[in-house]
């Protein structure tokens, strides 16, 4: 009985080092395609400010150099985002290791040269990668391979997001939805490694706001945003699904990239808020969103956005671009919290706050999007630094979520999984 306690508790000694090596590398990977990204970013969107025909430009350098280096280095093979995690779940699947650079190089060019899109899928299949290595380092990890690919996703969601309870979440809600002891053990302890990362590397909420306090009166507009957020979700995936089977109808994949480039780039040139992941709009629009006058032209700049995000982000992913729901979601679901805040307060007199707005629809959206409103929260309140609307939070993703499912059974991420 002693030798017996003895090998059993040896063997969840190795598993909690394989967890505690794969949170530690998918942490790394993670932060480490984060500051890159944005610093790369940061430097050519500044750019286009100055010289605005780069934003007819850079999006058909970045789909051309990421469609050469898939055709003579990542053994031309498309990226398929969380599809590939799915797969790499079932017996006798994996992800090869070249899967690591070929979604960190590839998301960060389509982010940094201005593709509509977020590097939270590049960063998922690159940290699932690191867990599906591990697996197949030893015989007794073998049977854990599941619980190491959730291991590394949750690390590298929690590293992104500085939100450790949301990488958990998400390795539930989206990759696993299967709870059992070894699953809890390995994922916790990977969260756990992705939490002092963060806390020795002092990362900061991506949206760092001083949040006030939310008012009763508020609760039917924020079941409503919850329901328009719903919408357009529902829209978002549709958009993605319907464009890229028309891209796929072009045999050339390389006419694909230059039409890609072509409709993103123009897109780009009309509304610079699009370039990218968009968060240096949320962030400026978090800033003057107290002060701000909802004239008519803002109302219908961010009507704009709302409605040509999706479209841009489907065409940069069936162009080739590495990405994927996450970022144009939280990017929509800012601005179309902060319109309907205006337009509640010009043509209703609602006096509603429309900071808190603009952070309720990013749940709601992403929530509505990915079909995981728990991760919503919490990813969400990581990305803000505050936990002061944490029950409207809870209530609008619901509501969200709810309307989708009833509109539309799946996602794109569903959706892909079952028919592609």
């Amino acid at each position: 009985m002693q030798i017996r306690k003895k090998v059993i508790g040896l063997k969840w000694l190795k598993l909690a080092l394989a967890a505690s090596l794969v949170g530690f590398l998918a942490s790394l990977l993670a932060i480490s395609l984060k500051h890159v990204t944005e610093h790369y970013e940061e430097i050519f969107f500044r750019r286009t400010e100055k010289n605005s025909f780069l934003l007819l430009i850079l999006p058909f350098i970045g789909l051309s150099v990421i469609y050469f280096l898939r055709l003579y280095l990542f053994k031309n093979k498309e990226n398929k985002g969380i599809k590939e995690v799915f797969e790499s779940t079932k017996p006798g699947k994996s992800l090869p290791a070249y899967k690591i650079p070929s979604h960190f190089i590839n998301g960060l060019i389509t982010v940094a040269f201005g593709g509509s899109t977020g590097i939270e899928v590049s960063t998922v299949v690159a940290s699932a990668a690191v867990g599906s290595i591990a697996h197949s380092k030893e015989s007794f990890l073998k049977k854990y391979k599941t619980e190491l690919i959730c291991a590394g996703v949750a690390a590298g969601v929690a590293a992104l997001f500085a939100s450790p309870i949301a990488g958990l979440l998400f390795a539930y809600e989206v990759i696993s939805k299967k709870l059992s002891k070894s699953f809890l053990f390995v994922v916790a302890i990977a969260v756990g490694v992705a939490g002092l990362f963060l806390f020795f590397l002092d990362e900061k909420p991506l949206f760092a706001v001083g949040l006030e306090q939310w008012h009763y009166h508020a609760i039917p507009y924020f079941i409503l945003l919850g329901i328009v957020a719903g919408l357009n979700s529902v829209y978002l995936t549709k958009c993605v699904l319907k464009i890229k089977s028309l891209f796929l109808k072009i045999q050339t994949p390389y006419y694909r990239v230059v039409l890609g480039a072509v409709i993103v780039g123009i897109g780009l040139f009309a509304f610079p808020q699009l370039f990218g992941d968009g968060y240096h709009t949320v962030k400026e629009n978090i800033i003057t969103s107290h002060t701000a006058i909802p004239a008519v032209s803002v109302l219908l700049t961010l009507a704009a956005c709302i409605l040509l995000k999706p479209v841009m982000t489907s065409v940069t992913l069936s162009s080739g671009g590495d990405g994927g729901v996450f970022a144009p979601s939280i990017f929509i679901g800012a601005l179309l919290g902060l319109l309907f805040a205006f337009v509640s307060n010009r043509f209703f007199d609602a006096g509603v706050i429309p900071l808190n707005f603009m952070v309720i629809g990013m749940a709601a959206m992403l929530s509505a999007s990915i079909s995981a409103p728990f991760t919503a929260l919490f990813l969400v309140c990581g990305l803000v630094g505050s936990y002061v609307l944490f029950w409207p939070i809870l209530v609008v993703s619901l509501v969200s979520r709810y309307v989708a499912q009833k509109l539309c059974p799946y996602t794109v991420y569903t959706y892909v999984q079952k028919t592609v």
